[in-house]
């Protein structure tokens, strides 16, 4: 084999909860995240040399070693130098079809697939639990991107548990392009402010995880809930906004994924959702507003070629 292409889905929050402070300057988190069908498309190609190069069709996605596909990229190049050396360097084609800074995983999205695409090409044979360990110290939503579907993550998120898949539901995801939001900045803005409530009961997310199991459509639209909204909205007016307008316009439950600023409202059917993200290109008239109509999935990375 010396390429393999692969499908990197993104992922919402339907669950944030920020649970504390950690020891390692993470949060404690509880999240229920699940996969949708929108994907970047990733192509893996040995190249012959010992030259690792990453080409991409968005301008905006940085091709130094902060990228994630090259971090993970590096990170196995170091550990498994023998397998590197072996069989040599890669060429990486990304096709970006997730929003870029949208809280919705891209990026993770992207190392998770890099992680499964050279275990392929250099012949690791690493199993699930390895390409777990590997990806947490790529970041924290890395190990759900992995594996997909519908998941509650606890820790900062590596620690994993696979619910019923929601396959039936549908969404519409809003994002304003220019306007990006820091994960870090989010994080850390919420500590300043409501670090008074950290320690809360973890019974608050029983309803939903019940919801979850009961595939309780109705239900899981009005119990969502992201603790980020409380920082990221008030500074972000106009995704206060958007996000006013999307609930006003229908579906079952709209949110903030994430870090954000992208929103999202889930919706009963794929017709529900092109009649919503109609009304909301009607109602909002901005070119810089991009919008997604897309569905529920149960998987994570998915090879799909050579």
């Amino acid at each position: 084999m010396n390429s393999v292409s692969l499908l990197a889905p993104a992922k919402i929050n339907l669950y944030l909860k920020i649970i504390g402070d950690r020891p390692d300057g993470y949060h404690e988190l509880l999240m229920l995240m699940q996969s949708i069908e929108l994907s970047d498309i990733l192509k893996f190609h040995l190249n012959g040399t010992e030259q690792i190069r990453l080409f991409c069709d968005n301008p905006d996605v940085p091709n130094d070693d902060s990228n994630l596909i090259l971090k993970a990229v590096y990170l196995l190049k170091n550990k498994y130098s023998k397998a590197y050396y072996n069989f040599g360097g890669v060429d990486i084609r990304l096709d970006k079809r997730i929003p870029i800074a949208a809280g919705v995983a891209g990026g993770s999205g992207n190392a998770a697939a890099a992680l499964v695409a050279l275990n392929l090409l250099w012949k690791l044979k690493l199993d699930l639990d390895q390409l777990q360990i590997l990806a947490t110290q790529l970041g924290s939503d890395v190990p759900f991107s992995l594996i997909g579907g519908t998941a509650l993550a606890t820790g900062r998120g590596e620690k994993l548990r696979s619910l019923p898949p929601l396959e039936n539901l549908w969404l519409v995801l809003a994002k304003y392009e220019s306007l990006s939001v820091s994960t870090a900045w989010a994080y850390q803005a919420y500590r300043h402010k409501f670090d008074h409530t950290y320690g809360q009961s973890l019974q608050d997310s029983f309803p939903l995880l019940d919801s979850v199991m009961a595939q309780d459509f109705d239900q899981i639209g009005k119990l969502l809930h992201n603790d980020l909204e409380k920082v990221v909205l008030p500074t972000h007016p106009e995704v206060q906004k958007l996000r006013d307008i999307l609930e006003k316009i229908g579906g079952l439950g709209t949110m903030m994924s994430g870090s954000g600023p992208s929103i999202f409202t889930i919706c009963r059917s794929q017709r529900e959702a092109l009649s919503i993200q109609q009304e909301l290109q009607r109602q909002v008239d901005n070119d810089d507003l991009k919008v997604w109509t897309t569905r529920f999935i149960g998987k994570g990375i998915q090879v799909t070629g050579n």
